[in-house]
């Protein structure tokens, strides 16, 4: 008998463009691998539950994938520990990380994550009225401390192909995604590490109980019945990549559950990594969880205040781990 995660690809369709994707993320890989490069995969944003086959409705579970302008200091330092993707890619990259950002389409991504609505437009100028091939655009005078090292880190991340941009709307294309990713990374071992911080639906409408088109609301309201989201992380530490440092989040309300939950979870899906939140203090505090140990990180009041963000502590203790991680296995 077929395992629930099986079963899920075997009756659901990939996305459209999954081909293009996946010879994007071999060509990736491969060009990574070749230099010896660590690698990490980030998962960010939320997926959606189409109600139909041609969508026009569905059940969305947003998340922006980030938390705020770096402009304004102390929101920036607020955690929803699902929305941390695009920062800590950032982070990931200043540690010579590859990095494969598997994002929500339209939720924000590293370095454009610092710009909201028209805040970039406002750091721009025209240097003529008259609109014409001759006009320029330059960056304000107050704007250019903001607006240059961002722009800088961008380009170097950018100009050495470090960084590969890889999108998702529905949790069918979430998950066609994650496998051909964990196809790729297999050959990099324990090189690879696996920070999966998107906001994955529970629920899904299985493909054949799906209408074809749009429910009419004049027929009432509708009943739908939901299924279980297969627990991919199952296959993936015991089957795709079998090797990698594997890192899952878990947020609770309960301090008293927040632990123990997250060493269930370690010990069901033998993974290397919980980090843990509860949700009254997601704003400054994370707790990293393994099947043996756990420790806090935590952002201070006075080091938000002074710009810094808790993903750059949370990426560098992942980090320090991952390295652990290696060279115990070399040393084996």
């Amino acid at each position: 008998m077929s395992s629930h995660w099986e079963e899920f690809f075997a009756t659901h369709l990939p996305p459209s463009d999954f081909e293009d994707n996946r010879k994007l993320l071999k060509e990736f890989c491969e060009r990574q691998n070749k230099l010896q490069n660590n690698i990490v995969l980030i998962t960010s944003g939320g997926t959606t539950i189409p109600l139909e086959h041609n969508t026009v409705r569905f059940v969305d579970n947003f998340s922006a994938g980030t938390r705020g302008s770096s402009k304004n200091l102390y929101r920036s330092s607020l955690l929803n520990i699902q929305n941390l993707g695009s920062a800590s890619a950032e982070y990931f990259l200043e540690h010579s990380y590859a990095v494969i950002f598997m994002h929500r389409q339209k939720s924000l991504e590293p370095f454009t994550r610092h710009f909201n609505g028209q805040q970039f437009f406002d750091m721009l100028e025209l240097s003529d009225r008259e609109i014409g091939p001759s006009s320029t655009i330059s960056v304000k005078p107050d704007s250019v401390d903001v607006l240059a090292p961002i722009l800088a880190k961008y380009k170097r991340a950018a100009e050495a192909k470090q960084i590969l941009y890889i999108n998702f709307t529905s949790v069918v294309d979430y998950m066609w995604l994650l496998r051909a990713s964990c196809e790729c990374l297999a050959a990099f071992e324990k090189r690879a590490v696996l920070y999966l911080a998107a906001a994955v639906s529970d629920f899904y409408i299985p493909s054949d109980k799906m209408p074809v088109h749009k429910i009419q609301s004049g027929e009432g309201a509708p009943t739908i019945s939901l299924q279980l989201v297969p627990k991919i992380l199952a296959p993936l530490v015991s089957l795709w990549v079998p090797n990698a440092f594997v890192v899952s989040f878990k947020l609770e309300t309960d301090e008293n559950l927040l632990i123990a939950k997250s060493r269930e979870s370690l010990n069901k899906y033998k993974h290397k990594l919980v980090i843990a939140n509860i949700l009254q203090t997601r704003k400054n505090r994370v707790i990293f969880v393994t099947p043996t140990t756990s420790y806090e990180v935590v952002l201070t009041r006075e080091q938000a205040l002074s710009g810094l963000e808790i993903e750059e502590p949370i990426v560098a203790d992942v980090v320090r781990k991952h390295d652990e991680f290696v060279s115990t296995i070399e040393h084996q």
